[in-house]
Parts: structure tokens; C-alpha cells; sequence
């Protein structure tokens, strides 16, 4: 083998692998079918805001090759897909891009090698769908070649948990299977977690980020009421907080973001719902009050209007802050879009700012972009902080308009500054 290790997918989950793994030693190809991905990263240009160029020169120098050629993917000892899986319109994962993988896989597949799934799947497609395309190529599962699941655990932005240092479940097909994926993933992490099966694997990812899905969703609902009843649920959660067992801090927020938990829970709720005929409740209600959050929060920016005898429709709204999460440049379902749409159905005109994410495009209509916040240009007559980047000027947001809602806890109540 060529190789040690192919990963399919260079993206997100699979670039901040392979710079692991090269960091390691380990001899790297990458595949995508992003010819501008691949031909960047042979350039040294990263498109992963934490994988820098030095890291990808790095890699480069150590073996690193990008390629658009699956047929080069016998030449890895090892193969780990790292595709990714969206929603499809009947409320499961879209497996084309991982059936598209095992395909390609498949067709260069030799005796010996390990094939990992890392893409974020329901319980059982590893067994049912990536097993039988392996074993049609007359290799057994166990014997042959080996094959297991580990779900990714990548948090953009987290300075402080990144590769290495995060616990990496390993779920094998077989016992054999197990032993051989972990040892890889113990080259790259100093903790393996081993999981009884694969199905126990893709179960783990789920339940992480349904948790988190559920306890988001408590939060939102909780802070309309503490609204209503004029109660500061940023004050409730602080004080909570405190308590050193038996709690973990979540806050509210203009609604859910990002790869994971806005869709992983999704997953789970459609799986339970095809295979047992009834539904998962508690995520099924989470979903709907968490994507129901951009419309509060547009209701709400209509009553500060009122509040100051304006209308909604022709009002200037500042939108600040449009990627998912603070620190990342990464818009992918972004509350923002939600928080859009509702602000120009109600006949907003928007404007947005984001030092890290200049465009804001929204169902193909681009929002005016604000150079810098502060006293430049006419002032908006409502800004809305929807993510709070680690840089953001407070002052220039407080004068960029006479109120501000704040949907991050980040201002202190005050004159002009109204939290949600």
C-alpha cells in the first residue's frame, strides 16, 4: 500500500482528520469531488476555518496528495468516508454522497484494508447499506477486509477540545473489525472509546446531539415565558449554573444552527417513526419550538418597533452576526436565514454585518452588507445581535441603532439594549 490512510471527503469533518493524521505520521490521500477543494489544498490553501494553511503545508510536506481519482483509493491501507449526509425530503438522511463513497470504495476495494464510516447516519446503515456494497465484491466482512463506524466529534471554533483530544468511539462490524479500527484511531487520539457494534457507534452521535437539541429547545420555550412574566432568563441560567451537580448551563438563542443539530436529531425522530411506527416525542417537539425561535424573534423586533410608534414594513433592520456559531465563518442553517425570511415577510428592509461571513445570501437574494457597525451611514432603526464573534465592537453595535435585541445574552440591559 501506498497509503496509510484515504479520507473521502475534505470538508469540515475530513480535512481536520487528515491533518491529524499527518501530524501522526501516517501517509495521507485526500479525496474529494470538489476539483477547486482539491486543487486549493495541493496549492496550500485551506477552505476549513480551523485548518490553516501552515496546517495543510504541513501536510503537504508530509505526504499529503488531493485527488479526484477514486480509483486511487486501493493504494490506502485504510479509508475513511467522510461525507456529507443533509436531510431528505422525507425527513432522513440523504445517503447519496455516502452511497456514492461506498461505491467508489467498492470498486478499488483490496484484502486487508479497513473502511470507516464517519458520516453522521441512522442506526443500522452501516450494517445495511455500506456492508452489502463491500461483500457484492466477494471480500467477507471480518475476514477479508474490515469495517467499522466512528462517528466524527469535530466542534468548530473549540480551542480547547479539538482531534486529538476528544474521545473517539470506534463501533466495528465484527470483533476483528473493532481491534483493527482502533488501533488506527489510537495512532490519532489518546482516547478510544469502544463500542459494542457499529450500530451502537451511529446511535452514540445521535443521542450527543439530540441532548443537546432537547436542552436547547427547554431553554427557548422557557425564556418566552420568563418574557411574559418579566422574568430574565439570562439571570435564571446564571443562577442555575452555580448548582455543582444535577445541571448543565444551556441558553437561548434566535434558534438552532449548523451541521449536526438542527438535522442529526431529525435523523433519529424519522428511523424511530419508519421502523416502529410511532414517534420520538420529546425531539419531535424539540424540532418544532426550536425552528420556531427565528419567527419569536422577528415578533419580537415588531413589538420594539411598535414600542416606538413604528411600523414593521419599511423599518431599516441591522442583522448582526449571520453564521451559526461565533467564531466560524460557517452559515450552513444559520437561525439568521430564518430570522431573514420572517423580517421581509413583515416588509423589513434588511441589512446585515458579519466581520467573519461578508456575504448573506438569502433564497438567492443577497442582503445589503454593513461595512462597520457604529455611527457610519444613516442608523437602522433595529439591530438584532444574532451571533456574538469573539471581536465584536459593543460600542459600534450599541450606536449602529437606538435599540438593539440582543439574542446571545451578550449586552447588559440597559437603555436602547433589550435582551431576549
Amino acid at each position: 500500500m501506498t497509503f496509510d490512510l484515504a479520507v473521502i471527503g475534505l470538508g469540515y469533518v475530513g480535512l481536520p482528520l487528515v491533518r491529524e493524521a499527518a501530524r501522526s505520521g501516517l501517509r495521507v490521500l485526500g479525496l474529494d469531488v470538489d476539483e477547486a477543494v482539491v486543487g486549493g489544498l495541493a496549492a496550500g490553501r485551506s477552505h476549513v476555518d480551523d485548518v490553516s494553511d501552515a496546517d495543510v503545508a504541513a501536510a503537504l510536506a508530509a505526504g499529503l496528495e488531493t485527488t479526484t481519482d477514486a480509483a486511487r483509493l486501493g493504494e490506502a491501507d485504510a479509508v475513511v468516508i467522510c461525507v456529507p449526509t443533509p436531510l431528505s425530503d422525507e425527513g432522513g438522511p440523504d445517503l447519496r454522497a455516502v452511497r456514492g463513497a461506498v461505491d467508489a470504495v467498492a470498486a478499488a476495494l483490496r484484502p486487508g484494508q479497513l473502511v470507516v464510516l464517519e458520516s453522521t447516519v441512522s442506526p443500522g446503515t452501516t450494517e445495511e447499506v455500506v456492508r452489502p456494497a463491500l461483500e457484492a465484491r466477494g471480500l467477507v466482512v471480518g475476514q477479508d477486509v474490515h469495517l467499522a463506524f466512528s462517528p466524527e466529534r469535530i466542534d468548530p471554533g473549540n480551542a480547547l477540545h479539538g482531534f486529538r483530544n476528544t474521545p473517539k468511539v470506534v463501533g466495528g462490524a465484527t470483533p476483528a473489525c473493532s481491534r483493527r479500527a482502533e488501533a488506527l484511531y489510537a495512532r490519532l487520539v489518546d482516547e478510544v472509546v469502544p463500542a459494542r457494534s457499529t450500530r451502537e457507534a451511529e446511535m452514540a452521535k445521535l443521542l450527543e446531539n439530540t441532548y443537546r437539541h432537547v436542552n436547547i429547545a427547554l431553554v427557548n420555550e422557557t425564556a418566552k415565558f420568563c418574557h411574559d412574566l418579566g422574568i430574565d432568563i439570562w439571570d435564571v441560567v446564571r443562577c442555575a449554573s452555580t448548582k455543582p451537580f444535577g445541571f448543565q448551563a444551556f441558553r437561548p438563542g434566535p434558534g438552532v444552527g449548523g451541521h449536526c443539530i438542527p438535522i442529526d436529531p431529525t435523523y433519529l425522530s424519522h428511523t424511530v417513526r419508519a421502523r416502529l411506527g410511532y414517534p420520538f416525542r420529546s425531539v419531535e417537539l424539540a424540532q418544532e419550538i426550536n425552528q420556531s425561535m427565528p419567527a419569536y424573534v422577528a415578533r419580537r423586533v415588531q413589538d420594539l418597533l411598535n414600542d416606538r410608534s413604528l411600523a414593521v414594513r419599511g423599518a431599516r433592520v441591522l442583522l448582526v452576526g449571520t453564521t451559526y456559531k461565533a467564531g466560524v465563518s460557517d452559515q450552513r442553517e444559520s437561525p439568521a436565514f430564518g430570522v431573514a425570511r420572517a423580517l421581509r415577510e413583515l416588509g423589513a428592509e434588511l441589512e446585515q454585518h458579519d466581520a467573519l461571513a461578508p456575504r448573506f445570501v438569502v433564497d438567492g437574494t443577497e442582503v445589503p452588507r454593513r461595512e462597520a457597525l457604529g455611527g457610519h451611514g444613516r442608523p437602522a432603526d433595529v439591530a438584532v445581535l444574532l451571533q456574538a464573534h469573539r471581536d465584536l465592537d459593543v460600542r459600534a453595535l450599541r450606536d449602529s441603532a437606538p435599540v438593539v435585541l440582543d439574542t446571545r445574552g451578550l449586552l447588559e440591559p440597559a437603555e436602547g439594549v433589550v435582551r431576549l
